[in-house]
This record gives C-alpha cells, structure tokens and sequence, in this order.
C-alpha cells in the first residue's frame, strides 16, 4: 500500500524540511505530511538523531521507506560528505552517484552537489539546489530546450544558467548570510525589526543598484549614517540593509560576463515566497522581468525525480 512513498530531507545550513510523498507510477507527487527541524550549522543533537527525531513517527506508520537527503548534510559540515559532480551536467544524472548507507536498519541516500569552474582557479559549489533545478526541468517539457537563467534566492543565492536541459555554470552570492551577519554582529542594525517596510527595503535595493562600481562597502555604511541623521527610522534598518544587499546581488547578476540577462525572457525565480518576491521586485526596476515558483511544488518535483 505505501510502495510508493518516499520521505526526502532538503537539510540547508538554517533549516531542514522533511517531506513525507506518495510518488505515483506516473511520477505524480502527493504530499502527504511535512515537519520541519534545524539546520546543519544550528545543530543541537547528532544529525542520526535529529533526523530519526524528525521523521521518526512516519517509519513507525509506514515501515522502511527509501530516504533521501539533499542540501549541506553532504558537505563537509555535514553528516557524510558527499561528491561534486562537475559542470556541465543533466541533473537527472544525480540519482547515478548517491552516496547511500544504512543507519538504525533504514537505507539514507544522500544527493551529490554540483561543481562549476567560472576560470582559471575559480570555482564554485552548490548543494540542494541541484534538486530544484531537477525540479524545475520536470515542470515544463519546454525547460528541456533553450536558454535560461534561474535565481535561486537564500542564505547562499545561486544563478544558474540552464542550456538545452543541463546545467552550463552558476554563480554564488552569500546575500542571506551576509544579512544574518551584518543584522546580528555589526552596528549597522541596532534594534530587531518589528515589521518589513518594502519601501524602505526597494530605497535600499535602489541605492546599491545606481552606486558607482566597486561601491559595495563604502555605501553599506550607508545603513548606519543614514539613522544617525535621521534620514532612516532604526525600526526599517533591516528592511533596508536586506533591499541594499539583494540590490547588489542583482546588479552583480547584470553585469555578470557569463550571460546576457536581458537575452532572457523572464528569470525564473525559485525561493521562500517573501525572499522571490522581494528578488522579482529589485529585478522589475531594472525593467527585468521574471516568474516566481512555487518552492515547495518544485522540490518535491525533484524528489520524484530521483526514483
């Protein structure tokens, strides 16, 4: 009766979300539960028991279900640390290079991350988003041909550039983290903020995307002279470092050598529903179109991906 269900683990650095699916034969997805836990980096018990915490109450229903773990649990703060498989590459291929092994009698199958190399000795590294791409390209048959530039916005923000089905290249910005930092361990933010003001936030974006080049840190201070001569309220300091910070994410994206953004019709955009709308916004003032998906329909379009 539960032949077909699956539980996949996308286990981030801040966060883990466990989906407990009913894979059809057709491939169609049904979700049938989630729960949610603590990131890799935020760690309290050992990931076997954070895990087994978790998904624990479904393996008594259900029995031995096949277990799949994407995201940083595979990196080298992770669990077990899992290959890169180079660019360029179909994420279908994914499901060939699982690093699997067998804890408390069940079997975990952790997905390989992705390796890119932009130049000479520069290279970049994703973990997780592979299996949104995945998703992404189950979506839509046309996904499978053409061009196309996906965001995919979060503590470590990838810009993934898709040619004909495989992943050509992408480029990491660490947006998320950066705001975490600087809202918790600089002096730039003195005060938690109550509530988002999106138009401070879209001033923020607006600033760094008009700065001159090479302006980063010397306007982000910015944040900081503007409350003291009361230019910014320090209850919307946050909501305008976070505009200023994604507005230089998408600027870097503008001027990126490795594609032509306005050569695409949209970006597709693939995050939590605040942060994509808050990218697809900064991009609409530079007159950038794209189309913000559904993350959580995406993921699990991966997952069923990797039967």
């Amino acid at each position: 009766m539960f032949k077909n269900y699956i539980i996949g683990v996308d286990w981030g650095t801040t966060h883990l979300r466990a989906y407990l699916c009913d894979i059809s034969t057709s491939g169609d997805t049904h979700l049938i539960a989630v729960e949610k836990g603590l990131g890799v980096s935020k760690q309290l018990l050992s990931f076997e028991d954070s895990l087994f915490d978790c998904i624990g109450p479904w393996l008594k229903l259900y029995g031995k279900l096949p277990i799949y773990l994407c995201g940083q649990i595979g990196s080298s703060i992770g669990w077990h640390e899992a290959p890169y498989l180079p660019c360029p590459i179909n994420p279908h291929k994914i499901k060939n290079d699982f690093l699997s092994f067998i804890v408390r009698g069940h079997k975990v199958s952790i997905i390989p991350g992705i390796s890119c190399c932009l130049g000479d000795e520069d290279f970049d590294v994703m973990r997780g988003e592979e299996l949104q791409i995945l998703g992404w390209l189950k979506l839509n048959p046309t996904h499978q041909k053409g061009h196309y530039l996906l965001c995919l916005p979060g503590t470590h923000t990838k810009w993934v550039l898709i040619v004909d089905g495989e992943i050509k290249l992408f480029k990491t910005a660490m947006t998320g983290e950066l705001f975490d930092l600087l809202s918790n361990q600089s002096i730039l933010i003195q005060k938690d903020e109550s509530s988002f003001n999106f138009d401070v936030f879209l001033n923020g974006a607006t600033k760094t995307l008009n700065s001159e080049l090479g302006a980063f840190s010397h306007s982000l201070f910015s944040v900081r002279s503007k409350q003291l001569f009361s230019k910014l309220n320090e209850n919307n300091a946050a909501s305008y470092l976070s505009g200023f910070l994604i507005g230089s994410d998408i600027r870097a994206a503008i001027n990126a050598s490795q594609w032509n953004i306005q050569s695409f019709q949209s970006i597709e955009i693939i995050g939590a529903p605040h942060l994509s709308d808050c990218f697809a916004q900064v991009l609409s003032l530079k007159n950038i179109k794209s189309r913000v998906h559904n993350v959580e329909k995406i993921t699990l379009l991966g997952f069923s991906g990797l039967r």
